[in-house]
């Protein structure tokens, strides 16, 4: 992945539990806003725990209202595409066209087949199959014919290449909670190998049915119980208090673009992606590798051809449980030695919850926009840190230069991926 040629950020797009586009999610993210409350499903059977970040009051007619200085035909062809399609993918469209409208392609013509794609998600229409499956008992034939399409994965691809006219490669990825890292570290690959000058890439939203997220608070993955009537509470990534990962709902985009092509195009890095590494523990179990995490984060360093001692700020996986958040510190104060009593550590997962498959590129534009703006987010719920040795971001937000990042996620199955950015 180390090149002459840069491939840098063009592009951001977000809608989330707390913020519906970039602008209000970071200042959501300046004020230290939570997005986790009670839980509006009504849907039977209750389950043990009922907090979450969800999208609440999501509406992707009005959302897309909202759009100005996008072509008519465009938002015609979203609304077409997206009207009945299946809540992920109206939430892929909407951060997909801020993201295409921050990074000036609307005004750009690009070849179509210079365009890659990545849709980094899986198992997202989870909700939407547990929701048909009393219909299709009592009658198998009300199914809708469209339905053989929109509960595969490559509807997104389908739907977002339609919308904005991509035939260059597209391929839908997974990695559990670290798929957003994922469908970053392939987006760069594609740019960098030559097949692609711009990729999209798009993390879906994790629309859970109750039987999904009941199946995670019996591995003992998700908390909330402890603080079951003090939602805002119950995310505390790297507090002794921390009992497991909260939900959290999110689709995020961000356009990646080599050099020349956003040169040409007069466009603006937002910021440059560095390096990036996948690597696997060998384990199908749930538990996190203290070994496979610090290879993740060495060799993102040497990819990108810098030291450890060069990091300015880590935005850490911080799930919120206990062996999870105990194991990454292990791993950075490893990896890191002396230089973490410079080094700013921070959990945007505290605000957002975890946003599963999205969350890898959730917490890259919390980390670009922070670079940009030139502040550290509050670390939420942190009281009582399970390591001293570690530099927390506060209670508060702070002002602080950042010009170099890393960005971590890991997920089940053994999938360690981490990232390094740079403040262009």
């Amino acid at each position: 992945m180390m090149t002459s040629n840069k491939i840098g950020i063009t592009g951001m797009g977000i809608v989330s539990s707390i913020g519906e586009n970039i602008s209000s999610f970071c200042n959501a993210l300046m004020k230290g806003e939570s997005g986790i409350r009670l839980s509006t499903s009504q849907k039977e059977p209750k389950i043990s725990v009922n907090i979450a970040a969800e999208l609440q009051n999501f509406s992707f007619l009005e959302l897309l209202n909202r759009f100005q200085d996008v072509p008519e035909e465009k938002l015609v062809n979203a609304k077409r595409l997206g009207r009945r399609a299946p809540f992920a993918i109206q939430a892929s469209i909407i951060s997909a066209l801020e993201a295409w409208q921050h990074a000036q392609l609307f005004q750009s013509k690009l070849q179509s087949e210079r365009i890659g794609l990545i849709v980094a998600g899986q198992n997202s229409t989870q909700n939407f199959q547990y929701d048909l499956i009393q219909k299709f008992r009592e009658n198998p034939e009300y199914l809708s014919p469209r339905y053989a399409l929109e509960f595969l994965e490559t509807n997104q691809v389908g739907v977002l290449s339609e919308l904005f006219g991509i035939n260059g490669e597209g391929l839908v990825v997974g990695g559990a909670s670290a798929t957003g890292n994922v469908g970053i570290i392939k987006g760069y690959q594609l740019v960098h190998s030559g097949f692609a000058d711009v990729c999209v890439v798009v993390g879906t939203i994790a629309d859970l049915s109750p039987m999904d997220i009941q199946g995670f608070i019996n591995i003992g993955a998700m908390g909330g119980k402890k603080y079951i009537n003090q939602p805002e509470k119950a995310c505390r990534p790297f507090d002794k208090q921390h009992e497991g990962f909260i939900y959290g709902q999110a689709s995020a985009c961000i356009i990646l673009e080599s050099l020349a092509s956003a040169s040409k195009r007069e466009a603006p890095f937002l910021a440059e992606i560095k390096g990036g590494s996948i690597n696997l523990d060998g384990n199908s179990s749930s538990d996190p590798n203290k070994n496979g995490e610090v290879k993740a984060m060495l060799s993102a360093l040497n990819q990108a051809g810098l030291s450890a001692s060069e990091v300015d700020y880590l935005n850490t996986h911080g799930s919120s449980s206990a062996l999870g958040d105990k194991t990454e510190a292990d791993a950075i104060c490893d990896v890191f030695g002396g230089h973490t009593a410079a080094l700013r550590l921070n959990a945007t997962k505290g605000l957002t919850g975890h946003c599963l498959y999205s969350a890898g590129l959730v917490e890259a534009i919390a980390t670009v926009i922070q670079m940009r703006q030139g502040f550290l987010h509050p670390n939420k719920n942190l009281e009582e840190p399970i390591c001293n040795d570690l530099k927390f971001c506060g209670a508060e937000a702070i002002n602080h230069r950042i010009d170099i990042a890393m960005s971590n996620s890991f997920g089940f199955g053994g999938i360690n991926t981490s990232i390094v950015l740079k403040r262009d």
